[in-house]
């Protein structure tokens, strides 16, 4: 069974920082697409960001560019996620995937999924 284990979430204010990490076994995290999405309340989910971990690769949403990083660490089978500027708007629950098929970006077809850490930011 495959496991994502995410970490990072809590609470920050407006304009704060937090990072996020994703943990898998080396079979799930190597050349795979991972990547993270979010689903706030009474909203759909929506993608944040993708990694090829082969590569390094990296696409952004458009609400997130220029102050979300997304990076990996191939001796730890992870993937993180730093936030930075933190909004309001991105209280949500955070969400990691794996082995996402077609082109590696926020539209690929994920097959794995976390349990979502929820990050809050105050106004």
């Amino acid at each position: 069974q495959v496991q994502l284990v995410e970490a990072g979430g809590g609470s920050v204010q407006d304009g704060g920082s937090l990072r996020l990490s994703c943990t898998t076994s080396r079979d799930t995290y190597t050349a795979s697409c991972m990547g993270w999405f979010r689903q706030a309340p009474g909203k759909e989910r929506e993608g944040v960001a993708t990694i090829y971990t082969g590569s390094g690769n990296a696409e952004y949403a458009d609400s997130v560019k220029g102050r979300f990083i997304i990076s990996r660490d191939n001796a730890k089978n992870t993937i993180y996620l730093q936030m930075n500027n933190l909004k309001p708007e991105d209280t949500a629950m955070y969400y990691c995937a794996a082995n996402g098929r077609g082109y590696c970006d926020i539209w690929a077809d994920f097959n794995y999924w976390g349990q979502g850490t929820q990050v809050t930011v105050g106004s």
